[in-house]
C-alpha cells in the first residue's frame, strides 16, 4: 500500500474575499480553480511548505496563522492541510507554469467557477463561513 501524499492549501483573505488560482499548464489538474496548493517536501513542516508554495506560485511572503481544515483530494491520493495565512500585500508575481490566472472571490463566486474540486466547494460552503462568523 502506498503512503498518502500530503499537501498544503494557502488561504489568503482580503476584504472578505479569498485568492484562488486557475492551475497552470504544468500543474497537476491544469485548468481547475482552487486556492494555491502544493506538496509538502521531505523534512518540511506544513507551515514551512505553505510559506514556500506561496512564494513559488505567487511571489508572496506569507505568515502562517493557523491550520483551519483538513480534507482529501477528490481521488484520495493527497491529504490536504488548509492553512490561513497573512500575506505581505506585495504585487503578485505568478509562476506561469503553475498559475494561469488569479481572482479574489467570495463563496458564491467560487461556486460559480467552472472547474473546481469537491474539497474546495466544501471549504467555501462550510469552513470559510464558520471562519467568517468566528472572526466577526
Amino acid at each position: 500500500m502506498t503512503k498518502t501524499q500530503e499537501a498544503v492549501v494557502g488561504i489568503i483573505r482580503r476584504e472578505g474575499r479569498v485568492l484562488v488560482i486557475q492551475r497552470g499548464p504544468r500543474a497537476r489538474m491544469s485548468g481547475y480553480w482552487s486556492p494555491p496548493t502544493g506538496r509538502i517536501e521531505d523534512d518540511e513542516s506544513q507551515a514551512q511548505a505553505v510559506v514556500r508554495e506561496m512564494r513559488e506560485e505567487l511571489g508572496l511572503k506569507v505568515l502562517p496563522l493557523a491550520k483551519v481544515w483538513e480534507s482529501r483530494t477528490d481521488d484520495g491520493s493527497f491529504l490536504l492541510h488548509w492553512w490561513l495565512v497573512k500575506e505581505d500585500g506585495a504585487q503578485l508575481t505568478l509562476n506561469p507554469d503553475e498559475v494561469s490566472q488569479v481572482v479574489w472571490v467570495n463563496t458564491e463566486e467560487f461556486l460559480q467557477l467552472g472547474r473546481t474540486f469537491r474539497g474546495g466547494r466544501e471549504f467555501f460552503r462550510t469552513v470559510l463561513t464558520s471562519m467568517a462568523e468566528a472572526m466577526g
